[in-house]
């Protein structure tokens, strides 16, 4: 039978900081052409997840922030009026009839119905 290892652990390993001058100058060496990320982050004695994590930030720090900007709408300009094409044509009792085609006024189109409509009318 064999006798369990005991291990002693006597420090405490902290973590590494970088800083950004650092991230920036590992991640600038891994976009070198030949270089790979795993090799740069091997050399560094960092994990390759952490050195694309470094190029996302790097990447999000060198955009700008996204702002709202003012905005003012503009009213519209009226819409023309086309006229419809069409035609209206009407016969009276009295047997008068009326054509009309393209836009009419409508004052003149009340006169002139009220006189056709009276015409043959007995009084």
């Amino acid at each position: 039978m064999s006798k369990p290892s005991i291990e002693v652990i006597t420090s405490v390993e902290r973590r590494r900081r970088w800083s950004w001058a650092e991230k920036e100058r590992l991640v600038a060496a891994s976009l070198e052409d030949g270089a790979t990320v795993s090799g740069v982050a091997r050399e560094a004695g960092v994990h390759p997840g952490q050195l694309y994590g470094w190029r996302r930030q790097l990447l999000r720090r060198s955009q700008p922030t996204t702002r709202f900007a003012a905005v003012q709408i503009a009213s519209q300009p009226a819409a023309a009026v086309i006229p419809a094409a069409g035609l209206i044509e009407v016969e009276f009792a009295n047997g008068s009839r009326m054509r009309i085609s393209g836009a009419v006024d409508p004052a003149a189109l009340g006169a002139t119905v009220a006189v056709l409509a009276s015409h043959g009318r007995r009084r």
